[in-house]
């Protein structure tokens, strides 16, 4: 029998800035990490005026943790300390394994238009902290998208859906990451694993994701469920996009400070050090 998943609580983004004075919506963070595991932090970020973006997120270092920016709308330009230069642009994502360490910076190229999209930070367990760096860079015409008869559309970007595989692969966290597009009056059905950690962002319109609640979530709610091995979606009136993102929790310890996540102070000191000692990058 199915075991659809219930809500176990909503999550409401705060209004912030990060960088050099990006302004975002953190929706998960330092106070949530422990109800997200493996998922450390999810900021939204949506804004047609520059002064809002184009400060960016100059040279800054990453380690022992997975930053994943999957770009809605406009353009980001990356480069890092190994000599990796390219843009991240309307509907790619870009999936990087910090692992052991890596100098990056992320700027937006503003041609016009909205910049919008999401960044996810994915921890790393303990045994893999310290592997090589890597990234992979996916273009929004390697994504899959699963249309459904009810004309929902599931834009696969990693783990699988109605048999169809994203393109993100080799990811410790067994990730799914799905962006979802229904009409008014659809239903939608998403099988999960039953012990992950399953969490949905609503960023358009509104929808329901728990029988049991008589309204519906709009744009800019989170919601972390139960466990089940279903997430139920039904919309009313409105329409509704969201991302569902599920993965294996670790269960380790956390030490995190900024944007360097070990399991212990001892370690984060190391890291901090080594950074000021120019002994940060290790391949």
């Amino acid at each position: 029998m199915e075991n659809i998943r219930k809500i176990d609580r909503i999550i409401i983004g705060q209004l912030t800035s990060d960088g050099a004075g990006v302004k975002l919506t953190r929706i998960l963070g330092h106070n949530t990490q422990e109800l997200l595991d493996p998922f450390l932090m999810l900021d939204f970020f949506g804004s047609d005026n520059p002064a809002d973006f184009m400060s960016g997120f100059p040279w800054h270092p990453h380690r022992g943790m997975e930053t994943v920016t999957y770009m809605l709308d406009g353009k980001v330009e990356h480069e890092d300390s190994m000599g990796n230069r390219g843009v991240i642009g309307r509907g790619d994502i870009q999936w990087m394994t910090a692992g052991s360490g890596i100098i990056h910076q992320e700027m937006p190229k503003y041609e016009g238009g909205r910049m919008h999209g999401f960044q996810l930070w994915v921890n790393l367990p303990s045994a893999s902290k310290m592997i090589s760096p890597r990234y992979q860079d996916i273009p929004a015409n390697k994504i899959p998208v699963v249309e459904l008869e009810n004309k929902a559309r599931v834009k696969v970007l990693a783990g699988t859906f109605h048999g169809v595989r994203g393109p993100v692969e080799n990811i410790i966290a067994d990730p799914e990451y799905f962006d979802v597009e229904m009409p008014d009056n659809a239903e939608l059905m998403v099988p999960v694993a039953p012990d992950y950690t399953v969490f949905v962002y609503l960023y358009e319109g509104a929808a329901r994701f728990d029988e049991n609640r008589k309204e519906p979530l709009h744009a800019g709610e989170g919601v972390l469920f139960s466990q089940g091995d279903r997430v139920l979606v039904k919309t009313g009136t409105s329409q509704a996009r969201f991302i569902l993102i599920a993965g294996k929790p670790i269960g380790e310890p956390v030490a995190w400070r900024g944007p360097i996540v070990m399991n212990t102070d001892e370690e984060l000191n190391t890291a901090f050090r080594e950074l000021r000692n120019d002994t940060f990058i290790k391949s």
